[in-house]
């Protein structure tokens, strides 16, 4: 039996198919960062001897690509508002930022591992770099899935606009909700590895 796809909210769940599934998808990312998370905070605890963020990590780095990300939500959130107000410009606009945000985001998170990685500090180096380039480096794929996403929203996927107007906003806010779940990972990311 199909499914079929709708915008119209079901009954049974009060969400639509596609918000439905992608909130079923973001409840399994919970449970895999979860688990890094708890391991993280295991390996610490039972640590006689844990550096301090701040001290391996490059902080401000890291709090320019904090801000980056969250202005990359705003970005999104426009898109989607873009399109509820019939405004295919802006939204287009307010997408091509977030996707370029997101760039922005890989390539500095690119310098703070080439450094790293030229002074030595690969995952070998220690249980903190380990654990550091585990969580940062599935949350860049996440980035990266998220850049794929959005690019085909941007470009060969907007034709859906002018034939399904509404699906087409509805997508947009599915791809919305993935991308502030991998930014609010990121708010957890950043205070847990960097600053404490």
């Amino acid at each position: 039996m199909e499914i079929p796809y709708t915008v119209e909210v079901r009954p049974d769940t009060g969400l639509s198919n596609g918000k439905l599934g992608v909130w079923l998808f973001l409840s399994s990312e919970v449970m895999l960062f979860a688990a890094l998370f708890s391991s993280y905070i295991l390996l610490r605890v039972g640590s006689t001897e844990w550096p301090h963020g701040y001290e391996e990590l490059n902080v401000p780095m890291a709090f320019f690509n904090t801000i980056v990300l969250i202005s990359s939500s705003v970005t999104m959130v426009m898109a989607w508002a873009s399109l509820k107000m019939n405004e295919f410009a802006k939204f287009k606009l307010y997408l091509g930022a977030t996707i370029v945000l997101a760039l922005v985001f890989l390539v500095v998170k690119y310098f703070e591992y080439e450094h790293h990685l030229v002074a030595g500090e690969g995952p070998s180096h220690s249980t903190f770099l380990a654990i550091y380039f585990t969580m940062t480096g599935l949350h860049g794929l996440h980035i990266l899935g998220g850049i794929i996403v959005n690019t085909y929203l941007w470009g060969p996927g907007n034709k859906m606009w002018k034939t399904e107007p509404e699906r087409f906003t509805n997508r947009i806010e599915i791809a919305g909700l993935y991308w502030h779940f991998v930014d609010l990972v990121w708010i957890f990311l950043f205070p847990m590895l960097y600053l404490l």
